[in-house]
């Protein structure tokens, strides 16, 4: 009898629990998608404040704008994280174009983040087109020296996942310049990261880690449309020459700031839950997508607890890092700073793949933690949430080392990715308002469960 009464306490257990987590994400989804403001904050940062590169006063007013809404939301704590951050200047419009008999053919161009710049009356040279880092130093310095190499490997297209077929090439942006440096080509020329044709250059940093200041070349992205027709030219005549200019430099690091909100945990307030994304962006569009959806979202996880009058066991702080798109400062700094406070970090959420439509969760845990929270998948179908996979969570979020901490990012839908990623149409108005408050539901409903459940 002891047994048959204990078996249906427990049962009755479970559907409890059951109804009230269905309750509360119901709860959730209503409040974002009827009173969250991570839309209104988005439209404030991406056409009042406009981009965000670090160390521009775009950062700088993005860092107080968002501290002040954060401070409305009627938080615990909201304060600033110092943090000494690059300052790369783009300068004037970058030119490109070949001569071709008596025409000038333009391409459109941008010049590379951390790029250095050409001579001050740009440079001409003949020009070489490789397809990877491997064809490149098959060449050898002799073939190189004094040539603009052209990298003209496209994302490949046959892959679902557009990350993988990002991964797959960007070594050509991240280290083209660094190893044609090295074999003495007077600049480089990548192709946009992009699977649409179009004619929008694509930035992003380029590395020239301890490369010597002599052997440092400028590198510029040039459209994919612009690669395609450069392609198609050089087939036709090899010996055209390239010319282009462009004027960035880079100055001494500033200072800016991390950007901080928590709420206080009610039963264990040293044991922190984050969620944030990157609140740098590039400076050719506003960052909409990239990450003014992911910080906004992160906003709003901590927006919609308070309108439901949810307190939380864990503390649960919202972090908007600065300088992700060319150093991580901001997360190196959040992790040296958690070090010596002796932080107890055990779940951490990043957003940092576009306002789409929310898809799933990448999930870094061990075994038993990635089991238990696959137990919350007939949670998200009704919102239609199906992906639950182990894989790469954030570049912020990566320093962040505990004991034992659980990672997540969200996986929006990023098949329109790329087509913006790093580019001037990542604007606000490529950003829906509905995908973006489901992103922010999705992210606050995983928290609330992690919240409630917590490490195993």
């Amino acid at each position: 009898m002891k047994k048959i009464t204990f078996l249906l306490l427990l049962q009755f257990s479970i559907s409890y629990s059951q109804n009230k987590d269905e309750q509360m994400l119901k709860d959730i989804y209503k409040s974002a998608l009827t009173e969250n403001h991570c839309y209104s904050w988005l439209d404030d940062l991406s056409n009042k404040i406009g981009h965000r590169l670090s160390g521009s006063s775009g950062a700088a007013k993005a860092v107080v704008y968002t501290k002040e809404q954060m401070d409305k939301l009627g938080l615990d704590k909201v304060y600033l994280q110092e943090v000494m951050v690059p300052q790369w200047v783009r300068g004037e419009k970058e030119v490109a174009y070949l001569q071709v008999g008596k025409q000038k053919k333009s391409f459109p161009i941008c010049a590379l983040g951390m790029s250095v710049a050409t001579p001050k009356n740009g440079l001409l040279a003949n020009i070489i087109e490789v397809k990877s880092l491997e064809e490149l130093k098959a060449l050898g310095s002799d073939k190189v020296k004094g040539k603009i190499i052209f990298f003209n490997r496209p994302m490949n297209p046959e892959f679902i996942e557009t990350f993988h077929a990002y991964s797959s090439c960007v070594d050509q942006r991240s280290s083209g310049a660094r190893e044609a440096g090295e074999l003495g080509a007077a600049a480089v020329i990548v192709r946009s990261m992009n699977l649409r044709l179009d004619d929008f250059p694509h930035t992003g940093s380029t590395n020239y880690k301890d490369l010597a200041v002599e052997k440092r070349i400028p590198a510029a992205a040039i459209s994919t449309n612009g690669a395609e027709e450069l392609s198609k030219l050089l087939k036709q005549n090899p010996n055209y020459k390239l010319y282009f200019k462009q004027s960035c430099k880079i100055l001494e690091d500033v200072l800016s700031y991390n950007v901080v909100g928590e709420i206080t945990g009610s039963e264990y307030p040293n044991k922190i839950m984050v969620v944030g994304g990157h609140l740098d962006s590039w400076d050719l569009g506003d960052g909409s997508h990239d990450d003014g959806a992911g910080c906004v979202q992160s906003m709003g996880v901590l927006e919609i607890f308070k309108k439901l009058n949810y307190k939380p066991k864990h503390t649960i702080r919202a972090v908007l890092f600065m300088n992700e798109e060319n150093g991580v400062k901001g997360g190196l700094k959040y992790e040296e700073l958690s070090n010596q406070n002796k932080e107890n970090h055990v779940f951490a959420l990043e957003s940092d793949s576009g306002g789409f439509t929310p898809r799933g969760f990448s999930i870094d845990a061990d075994d038993t933690n990635f089991d238990k929270i696959t137990t919350w998948k007939n949670l998200f179908e009704p919102y239609l949430i199906h992906i639950f996979r182990k894989g790469h969570t954030g570049v912020d979020i990566g320093p962040l080392k505990s004991e034992k901490i659980v990672k997540v990012a969200l996986q929006p839908d990023s098949q329109r990715y790329f087509d913006y990623h790093h580019a001037a149409n990542d604007t606000f108005d490529a950003v829906n308002k509905r995908e973006l408050e489901l992103g922010a539901a999705s992210m606050t409903a995983l928290i609330y469960l992690f919240d409630q459940y917590g490490l195993q």
